[in-house]
């Protein structure tokens, strides 16, 4: 027995010395040491030997499968290296060959211009307050001194859902709002920014959609000259500080008196020009004193506080502070337009 396991170590070296594949390498091993294999197949007959005979057989044969094991370990390493080598080949990656370049995003002109204005009035101590812009008739309109059939809600010819219920017309009504939710304290002091919706035909000037931002001081001893100091802080901070405002009388059923707002012409700076149609002025906003009745409406009594109110178009602001003369480029989603302001 003992020369047949010498002669199966010879045989098994000799064949796994000529083994070219992990394939192969596997069938040997099962060849010579699996379950059925012929180191199993001679220790069979171990059954048949003497007692001084079988520790002697058994080293031999230990010594035979751990000869075999010791190869093919080797073996299996050698091909696991070899194919390590050859993935790495195959995936090697030129680093000097150009990338390809990944186009990044920017923030719209519309909301970039939306965030430097509440910037601004973050910075005189506002905060911004927002609401629904799906708004109930009450808020949108009859709070802030239109009842029913009051010809002036003609100037805001609005999107009914139903008699009462319709898209917000501006963002007034979150002044309403904010006014009843203070339950008469003060002081208020916020902007409310947000989309609004009026059955307007699309031009170089208007859409049916538009974001506003409107602002409500309510305190006491709340003056015009409050209101017209805020307004140019505003200016100067987002046209620069040579900008210059003028208040023209206008009406405003919310607010009494009532004003338009001018800033000098952002491309003549006053000298006048076809922008400024020769005159050195631009409007820009709307504003006036908070009408009584509406400071009645929101729980307020107007011989205690006063309050000023103003609202502005960011489509307007941004028209005339990136020099752009037709409202629909910010709406089209052209590349070639919106990419020029990554870079502002």
């Amino acid at each position: 027995m003992k020369e047949r396991l010498e002669q199966l170590r010879t045989e098994a070296l000799q064949e796994l010395e000529q083994v070219g594949s992990p394939q192969q390498l596997n069938d040997l091993r099962v060849k010579y040491l699996g379950k059925k294999g012929a180191l199993t197949e001679i220790l069979r007959g171990m059954g048949g030997l003497s007692a001084e005979e079988r520790p002697v057989i058994g080293q031999v044969a230990n010594d035979v499968r751990s000869a075999i094991e010791t190869v093919i370990d080797s073996k299996q390493e050698a091909f696991r290296e070899a194919e390590t080598n050859n993935r790495l080949l195959a995936e090697t990656l030129d680093v000097t060959l150009p990338g390809k370049k990944l186009a990044s995003g920017a923030i719209h002109p519309l909301n970039k211009v939306a965030q430097e204005i509440e910037d601004v009035f973050i910075g005189l101590g506002y905060t911004i307050a927002e609401g629904p812009e799906v708004e109930e008739d009450y808020y949108n309109f009859e709070a802030l001194n239109l009842p029913k059939n009051h010809p002036a809600r003609d100037m805001q010819d609005s999107f009914y859902v139903t008699d009462d219920i319709l898209m917000r017309t501006h963002t007034s009504p979150v002044q309403v709002r904010t006014m009843k939710a203070m339950n008469g304290q003060t002081p208020i002091k916020v902007i409310c920014p947000g989309k609004v919706y009026r059955r307007d035909d699309d031009d170089a000037t208007h859409s049916f959609q538009f974001n506003q931002i409107e602002g409500l001081v309510i305190g006491k001893n709340i003056r015009m000259s409050d209101l017209k100091g805020t307004l140019l802080q505003f200016v100067q901070q987002m046209f620069g500080s040579q900008a210059q405002i003028r208040l023209r009388p206008s009406f405003f059923p919310f607010t009494e008196p009532s004003a338009e707002v001018d800033v000098t012409c952002v491309q003549c700076a006053g000298s006048g020009c076809r922008m400024c149609k020769h005159t050195g002025w631009l409007e820009i906003l709307g504003c006036g004193m908070v009408h009584p009745r509406v400071l009645e409406m929101g729980g307020y009594d107007p011989e205690e506080v006063s309050g000023f109110a103003f609202g502005m178009g960011v489509e307007r602001i941004a028209l005339l502070k990136y020099g752009i003369d037709d409202i629909r480029h910010f709406y089209t989603n052209d590349l070639r337009f919106l990419g020029q302001f990554a870079r502002m």
